[in-house]
């Protein structure tokens, strides 16, 4: 019984600030202070051959300081490198093993103010880590 009353007093206290913040007039933010800058993509990484299957996804930020995940500041390097292009990222030469476990990925977003839509399948997390670097490295 305790536990529903905290819940319940957590709740009203809740929407008593909801409330509160509601009542005062909306300002827009100033860009400066707007998350997302000039080069931040969405990443999609899903299992299969399609990104209906088990997926997930996360936001990587990379100005002023890379954001997202733990290997974003190297991804957003490779990015810098490949002037958001991510077709264009250094491939790794590694060996993969030949086991068939398809990953399909997804980036939209932008880079220096122009818009990035990228879909590839690999036939590995192997293939996709040689061939993106560490930009769908994303944790799960």
């Amino acid at each position: 019984m305790t536990y529903i009353t905290r819940v319940t007093a957590a709740a009203g206290a809740l929407l008593t600030a909801a409330g509160l913040l509601a009542a005062a007039p909306a300002q827009a933010a100033p860009r400066s202070t707007f998350p997302l800058t000039d080069n931040w993509l969405y990443l999609t990484v899903a299992r299969g051959e399609t990104l209906a299957g088990d997926k997930h996804g996360t936001l990587l930020l990379c100005d002023p300081l890379p954001l997202g995940y733990a290997r974003a500041a190297e991804a957003c390097a490779e990015l810098e490198a490949a002037r958001g292009d991510i077709a264009r990222i250094a491939q790794k030469k590694v060996f993969c093993p030949m086991i068939f476990a398809p990953v399909t990925v997804h980036a939209h977003g932008q880079w220096n103010g122009q818009p990035v839509d990228y879909q590839e399948t690999y036939s590995s997390k192997c293939v996709m880590e040689a061939r993106t670097g560490a930009v769908f490295a994303v944790d799960r």
